[in-house]
């Protein structure tokens, strides 16, 4: 749990802290069918109803309490989840006005900042046989809750070989003596708050704009075993020069993603 800064405000804490993640998983499908089947099993895997569960279980970690919840499954895949979280716990009564969007301007403009979605991108390359499968998360809340306290939980459960993170702190506070403050927490890294066993999985780099309070982390796995990435292929059944092919496709289609630019070889 990041530890504030005892900070004696006047009024409400306006601070709106934002994570967002892009998370990808990668796998080689060397049929149109395996591709389909591929993109047909990551979308059931990843369903709106298992990503509400990953959410709602965010929100706990947090200290979020929730609003109201959105999901849904698309067609031909993909889905999206939508939570509205509040700082202070609320009623029933309250809860089930809300919903029947029985809710007030003020109401609104407050939810706007808090919140909690998901959307979920599964595709293939039209020739290669490259699968890529995206999910983008994004936790904004306002107030003394931080979307930091549930980083570790995100990345564990949407176990992935790729994510970049961008975490932004928007607007200002002021104390009892009007004084702004632009930001409640020390950071000077998103990494500062992940857990040890994450860090000696990824290789990680970082962009950060500190005068702007933004800070971006770029991850790469760095254990890479081929017969992990192949969807319904036996690596037995592959001859030598089949699996160093294999290996650069997605070695570059890895490395196009994480530095987030078309690599020519």
């Amino acid at each position: 749990m990041i530890k504030l800064q005892k900070l004696k405000l006047y009024g409400f804490n306006n601070l709106t802290k934002s994570l967002s993640f892009c998370i990808y998983d990668i796998c080689y499908a060397n049929t149109n069918d395996s591709r389909n089947s591929y993109i047909s099993y990551i979308d059931e895997q990843y369903n709106a109803i298992r990503l509400t569960k990953i959410l709602k279980k965010t929100c706990s970690i947090i200290g979020a309490n929730v609003l109201n919840i959105f999901h849904q499954d698309y067609e031909p895949q993909g889905a999206s989840v939508t939570i509205l979280v509040c700082e202070e716990p609320m009623s029933m009564e309250k809860i089930d006005a809300l919903n029947k969007n029985i809710v007030s301007s003020s109401v609104l403009a407050h939810l706007d900042k808090s919140h909690i979605c998901v959307h979920t991108y599964p595709e293939s390359h039209p020739q290669s046989g490259i699968c890529t499968f995206r999910a983008d998360i994004e936790v904004s809340t306002c107030g003394i809750i931080s979307p930091l306290n549930a980083l570790n939980y995100l990345i564990h459960q949407l176990e992935s070989d790729i994510v970049t993170i961008e975490y932004r702190v928007r607007g200002f506070t002021r104390d009892i003596h009007g004084i702004k403050h632009f930001i409640d927490h020390k950071i000077n890294s998103i990494q500062n708050f992940m857990s040890d066993d994450i860090k000696s999985m990824y290789d990680m780099v970082d962009v950060n704009v500190y005068q702007e309070n933004i800070f971006h982390t770029r991850m790469l796995l760095r254990e890479f075993n081929l017969k992990n990435y192949l969807f319904n292929i036996n690596l037995e059944n592959l001859e030598k020069e089949e699996r160093s092919y294999i290996k650069k496709l997605l070695s570059k289609e890895m490395r196009e993603i994480y530095y987030g630019r078309n690599i020519s070889r």
